[in-house]
């Protein structure tokens, strides 16, 4: 008998569910409208190098990390804009082509000396640039060598950066 009185009040004490259709209450939030969770650096591998095989038609096993675009891959410069395209597709970015391609640095006369780039112009093209490896280029610094510098772990790392 006490369950069934229980039961009883509980029944009577619940408002309604017509009380909560006719008078609903918005609920705020401060939440993004779109979540976007932070991606591995091997989701990130994996991406790119999808769209490097998709635009330089070259086998997976041939994009590894060490690899570079142009000497390893074979990129030339048109196939760029197909990989920023294939790239900010895959990844929802804008890829402003002086970040991937620091050119005014390469050809200020200020930056550069006999077609050497000078202590300034790396400091320059590292802050421009720090996702790159630039070791190997800062012992032999020739502009004629910069394009054969970028790898595809070096791009992993940018794609990284504009993720974050």
């Amino acid at each position: 008998m006490a369950i069934q009185v229980a039961s009883q009040n509980l029944l009577t004490s619940v408002p309604h569910r017509s009380t909560f259709i006719q008078n609903p209450s918005p609920v705020k939030t401060n939440y993004p409208k779109v979540f976007k969770m932070a991606l591995s650096q091997d989701e990130i591998f994996d991406k790119v190098q999808e769209a490097l095989v998709e635009a330089l038609g070259v086998d997976d096993d041939e994009v590894t990390e060490e690899a570079t675009l142009v000497g390893d891959l074979g990129a030339e410069s048109i196939d760029f804009l197909d990989i920023v395209f294939k790239l900010e597709k895959a990844f929802g970015i804008q890829i402003p082509r002086e970040e991937l391609s620091p050119e005014d640095i390469l050809t200020d006369s200020n930056l550069v000396k006999d077609g050497i780039v000078t202590s300034q112009g790396i400091a320059e093209l590292k802050s421009r640039m720090p996702w790159a490896n630039l070791d190997a280029f800062e012992q032999n610094p020739r502009v004629q060598d910069f394009g054969n510098l970028l790898t595809v772990g070096d791009l992993v790392g940018y794609v990284g950066s504009k993720t974050a």
